[in-house]
């Protein structure tokens, strides 16, 4: 008869239960994830809002069409975008002062194959479409280029990755390879105690 031990056996216990714990969390999120992704395609077919300047409570108006108005940019940046035929290349990102109230917008004016392009545009009216942003949580795409650039990629839900169903099934997995190792080990330390 093995004597299994004790400590190992309850490390690797909690550790199973920890990562099936997280594998029915990843499920959760996948169903929420769907929801959402959901809420933002329904979204594209609703009216026209007015750009969002005030800080939101909530999840912002991501993916419905917006209009705004910027009186100055301020500054720019340029991250990594597509164009409407998907050619990689930079979307140039003007901060914009939109009055005393709130803290501005930023506006997606366009983009262009070349990192070095001056954008010549110093502000007005845009339209276009609202889409998440990483330094300002949201950023209105300009439906059409600015200032030179090309009309960068509109963007859509799609671009909103939903990976939590293969982080479950990796979680699962993970467990199930655990308890393999430790009966492996546990079928090794039985044989040497036989011999």
């Amino acid at each position: 008869m093995i004597r299994v031990p004790v400590l190992p056996t309850v490390v690797v216990a909690a550790a199973v239960v920890t990562m099936i714990g997280l594998g029915f969390w990843q499920l959760d999120r996948a169903g929420q994830k769907e929801r959402l992704l959901a809420s933002y395609a329904a979204s594209q077919g609703l009216p026209e809002i007015a750009f969002p300047t005030a800080p939101l409570g909530g999840e912002p108006p991501l993916f419905r069409r917006a209009k705004g108005q910027c009186l100055q940019v301020t500054g720019w940046r340029q991250v990594a975008g597509q164009n409407a035929r998907r050619e990689v290349g930079y979307a140039f990102l003007a901060d914009c002062r939109t009055g005393a109230e709130g803290p501005g917008m930023v506006v997606d004016a366009g983009w262009s194959a070349n990192p070095q392009s001056k954008p010549q545009w110093t502000g007005g009216p845009v339209e276009g479409v609202v889409a998440p942003d990483k330094a300002a949580r949201m950023r209105l795409v300009s439906a059409s280029g600015l200032g030179g650039l090309v009309a960068s990629a509109p963007p859509s839900p799609e671009m909103i990755p939903n990976n939590h169903r293969s982080y479950a099934v990796q979680w699962f997995a993970f467990a199930a390879i655990a308890l393999i190792i430790y009966g492996l080990a546990l079928a090794k330390r039985a044989k040497e105690a036989a011999n």
